[in-house]
């Protein structure tokens, strides 16, 4: 009875070691301080083109008291000129 016990916590324990070492080799590898395995941030969409981009990169505009980001400078100057009052 002893040798079962011993020879399944032996088993056990080369099995976690085993499953440590495979998934230690099989995480992504971080490029420039970051992990590719993991969610960065939330991606959003552009009100202009609809282009989706991290929220981290967008430019932001107060619109009507309304915070919205944009992918670019281009796209954000295009909604400026698209939604401005000319008449005034």
């Amino acid at each position: 009875m002893f040798r079962l016990i011993a020879f399944a916590l032996i088993a056990y324990v080369a099995y976690r070691l085993a499953r440590r070492w495979i998934s230690g080799r099989s995480r992504s590898t971080p490029v420039n301080g970051t992990d590719l395995g993991r969610i960065d941030d939330v991606m959003v969409k552009d009100p202009q083109c609809g282009a989706y981009f991290p929220r981290r990169d967008g430019v932001a505009l107060r619109h009507a008291g309304r915070e919205l980001l944009f992918c670019s400078r281009d796209c954000r100057d295009r909604f400026i000129t698209d939604n401005s009052n000319t008449g005034e």
